[in-house]
């Protein structure tokens, strides 16, 4: 009996721990009270209205070189906005000249992202007022430049609007240069953000770099596999130069320092990989570093910094966890794999300050911002309920959400979330109130925005 004992226990001991399953892998809430920074914000700009809804407002931009900023309506419309608030739409994608056809059914698809090329107001420039945009399209007729198994639900496709004239308060060029195509098979988790590194000027091999964030596909667990696979450029972070020519298509370039180029075995367009459903790119202007905002499956939202050739892990990983499936994820394997970036925070998606639903979203890495309990701060916030957290940006953190502190608004009724003050506002426009926000954070010349999709409000943080 004895002897059995012993053998017993030996092949216990020998076997790996079973897997537990969770979906409160951080069973210790985000601290709701210790130290939360207020802010007071103000209301900068409104925008109109279009066919019914309130602006469906997704990216913010600000022309280099100038005081422009430009915000896009989901719907089709990019607007010039002032600095006193003055709004003039500058561009409606979904014009019938252009002929895009802008799938916008439901809330995830429309203009995903769009940016201006650091040379926009450079008259003379190669790059001078060319605009890009990503944008669902119902037009499924022209040959993709990449694509997914299965069924099409629509494309995705990357444009270049070119003005004649840059200062011009309304778009003056003429159609748009189709620049790639990508295929979609489900009506989620298309496209992401589209962005240039502010950071770099014109004798950086980063200047000019077009950087592309691309979904699994949609569905849900990334049925496709695509995130691990390096021939897919779905799930990706695709980096290209919209003004070269070595590209597959011939309409873009391949950056000669991409990670993978001159390897059989990856898309040569591929910056990093491994992501779900890219929201939001920031920099450090401090240290140079990426940062990108991944919205999670069923349990963790992450924020990652992210290095030419990374693997972010997506759908072997969600967040630092081993991903088990939509129920949850396996809370015995945390971080437990040398070759892929974990996230610097995340947070799991039944944390009490969320409410129903949670997806990680906005992204700017304050450092020279006129908000001085912000500065040293990355800040990122929860879509659905509006909620905004912020870490610090010198001392990293290495996963998990104990890092993680809020940032509360005032608008001069007290400390509020932005799910009140859009709830606020609603009703001031005669509206019913609303249960969720899809908030935006951008930062354009040291101001930081917050957007949203259910008032039209371009709010404004300041000192």
């Amino acid at each position: 009996m004895r002897i059995a004992s012993v053998t017993a226990l030996t092949c216990l001991l020998a076997v790996p721990a079973m897997a537990q399953e969770t979906d409160n892998p951080f069973p210790d809430p985000i601290e709701a009270e210790d130290g939360v920074v207020v802010v007071d914000v103000v209301e900068h700009a409104e925008l109109p209205d279009v066919h019914g809804m309130p602006a469906q407002m997704r990216t913010l931009r600000h022309e280099p070189g100038t005081d422009r900023i430009f915000v896009s309506n989901q719907v089709g419309r990019i607007y010039d906005v002032d600095d006193d608030g003055t709004v003039t739409e500058y561009l409606d994608v979904d014009a019938e000249e252009w002929g895009v056809d802008i799938n916008r059914s439901w809330r995830e698809v429309g203009v995903q992202s769009f940016a201006l090329h650091p040379q926009f107001a450079e008259e003379g420039a190669e790059g001078y007022g060319k605009l890009y945009v990503w944008v669902d399209t119902n037009n499924t007729d022209p040959q993709p430049d990449a694509q997914t198994s299965g069924d099409v639900a629509h494309h995705t496709v990357l444009l270049e609007f070119t003005a004649s004239d840059a200062s011009a308060a309304r778009y003056d060029g003429d159609a748009p240069r189709e620049v790639a195509r990508f295929t979609q098979p489900y009506a989620n988790h298309n496209g992401g953000d589209l962005a240039f590194n502010p950071l770099a000027g014109p004798d950086d091999a980063d200047y000019g770099m077009l950087y592309m964030g691309v979904g699994d596909g949609g569905s849900g667990g990334d049925p496709l596999e695509v995130g691990q696979d390096r021939v897919s450029a779905h799930g990706k972070i695709l980096r290209i130069d919209p003004l070269g020519s070595n590209g597959l298509n011939g309409e873009y370039g391949v950056p000669s320092d991409n990670p993978f180029v001159g390897r059989s075995d990856a898309v040569q367009e591929i910056f990093a990989y491994g992501l779900r459903n890219p929201q939001q790119f920031a920099w450090d202007s401090e240290t140079g570093q990426m940062f990108v905002s991944d919205i999670g499956q069923n349990t963790v939202e992450e924020v990652s910094a992210v290095s030419a050739g990374d693997n972010l892990g997506w759908n072997i990983w969600e967040g630092s966890f081993r991903y088990v499936g939509r129920t949850g994820v396996d809370a015995n394997e945390y971080q437990s794999d040398a070759d892929m970036v974990y996230p610097v925070a995340e947070y799991d998606q039944v944390d009490p300050l969320l409410g129903d639903g949670a997806a990680v979203t906005g992204l700017v890495v304050a450092r020279d911002t006129n908000i001085d309990a912000l500065n040293g701060r990355i800040l990122f916030g929860d879509l659905p309920r509006g909620e905004i957290f912020h870490f610090s940006a010198d001392d990293l953190p290495d996963g998990g959400q104990d890092a993680l502190r809020r940032v509360l608004l005032d608008a001069g009724n007290g400390e509020q979330r932005l799910l009140d003050l859009v709830r606020d506002k609603r009703e001031e426009q005669g509206r019913e109130s609303a249960d969720r926000v899809d908030l935006r954070i951008a930062e354009a010349d040291g101001e930081i925005y917050i957007l949203n999709k259910y008032d039209g409000v371009i709010r404004r943080l300041v000192p």
